[in-house]
């Protein structure tokens, strides 16, 4: 009878080289995690599914009032002020989101992160699904209003998928950033809800971004969300929306650098969060 031997192979410098493929690795553990935070929001709750539906089209509502009734702004072409908001608000919510719900995620898994090595990357990860699932919620709503309005979109709605991508992008790389500064910094908690409500007033989400001076509009661009807003609009409202292209490649660049830097801090304070937590 043969006995199987196993070899234990110590190599400095292994994890390091090996993390990005752990992911891959590990990635049944971003399956359990992720699930757990989506039943954690909706399973036996009413006001979890409920609030995901009431929050967008409460600031709809508010928006349309506001910035289309009383400040009379123009909407995009002849799209309905209402529909022209909620495409916008369908990026900036998941945006929000990602960031609210993965700045807290290390820290409230202390115990797992101080028990098992896995590539802590994947818990800010997978709390991101929380705000897919708010975004599939929100784009149910959406059609419903396309019917309401008898709104038929054009084919730039087969890019859509391209720009969740890109919002994606671009909600991670601050929300690496973020968390690891929640790390060491607890007291950043308090500042993350003032960066997400600042963020919504200065971000194209209740008017058009066709509303900013031409001589502003690529400095404004600079807002990485602008991008992802614009080119929402873009896919949903059709040939009523203008893409403003140099803006978009501007939105680009800054999301790639947030996307990198954000990396870049994630894993350059990973090693330390076993001691901080």
């Amino acid at each position: 009878m043969s006995t199987g031997k196993q070899e234990l192979i110590i190599e400095p410098g292994r994890i390091e080289k090996n993390y990005w493929k752990d992911l891959w690795k590990y990635r049944e553990l971003f399956q359990v995690l992720a699930w757990r935070d989506v039943s954690v929001r909706y399973k036996q709750t009413v006001i979890g599914v409920a609030w995901a539906l009431i929050r967008p089209v409460l600031t709809m509502v508010v928006f349309t009032v506001i910035f289309g009734k009383i400040a009379k702004l123009p909407s995009e072409g002849a799209a309905p002020y209402a529909l022209m908001v909620f495409a916008g608000l369908l990026p900036w919510t998941f945006f929000s989101t990602s960031l609210s719900e993965a700045s807290g995620s290390l820290v409230s898994n202390a115990n797992l992160i101080g028990k098992v090595y896995f590539p802590r990357l994947i818990i800010p990860a997978s709390t991101i699904l929380v705000a897919f699932i708010d975004l599939a919620i929100s784009f149910c709503i959406l059609v419903l209003m396309m019917i309401w309005y008898q709104y038929v979109p054009g084919w730039q709605i087969l890019f859509l998928p391209v720009f969740v991508v890109l919002a994606f992008l671009a909600s991670f790389g601050p929300a690496l950033w973020i968390t690891s500064l929640n790390v060491k910094y607890r007291d950043f908690r308090y500042i993350i809800p003032f960066i997400v409500q600042f963020g919504l007033y200065v971000s194209p989400v209740g008017f058009s971004s066709t509303v900013i001076p031409e001589q502003w509009r690529f400095l404004y661009s600079m807002n990485p969300v602008v991008g992802v807003i614009d080119g929402f609009r873009w896919c949903i409202l059709g040939g009523e929306s203008f893409m403003y292209w140099p803006g978009f490649l501007a939105s680009l660049s800054i999301t790639a650098f947030f996307l990198w830097f954000g990396i870049r801090q994630f894993r350059k304070t990973e090693k330390k969060f076993a001691d901080l937590i």
